[in-house]
């Protein structure tokens, strides 16, 4: 535990931008599982919608450093991907 006061300070600082920063990663993931379980289901108008949401999320967790920028255009490449995967699969058996 720190004895300076500025030290003290410093540890409520982490403490509160720690939770902070694990509620945004979590938000994202949430956003990310949702739209998976929507592509399994077959909805793919909800995923697209919900792809929407997802790169608003990224992005945004990308601006505030929670992910690196590439890694989060890696992540959203590959969920289009999989969107465009699942609708060429749909259309086949159609």
């Amino acid at each position: 535990m720190p004895n300076i006061k500025s030290a003290k300070k410093r540890l409520r600082q982490n403490i509160v931008r720690r939770e902070r920063n694990r509620a945004a990663r979590s938000v994202v993931r949430n956003r990310i599982k949702t739209l998976i379980k929507q592509l399994r289901a077959g909805d793919i108008e909800a995923a697209e919608t919900q792809f929407r949401s997802v790169c608003s999320a990224l992005d945004r967790a990308a601006a505030r450093k929670l992910w690196h920028k590439n890694a989060t255009s890696r992540k959203k490449s590959r969920l289009s991907k999989l969107i465009v995967k699942v609708k060429a699969e749909k259309q086949a058996k159609s």
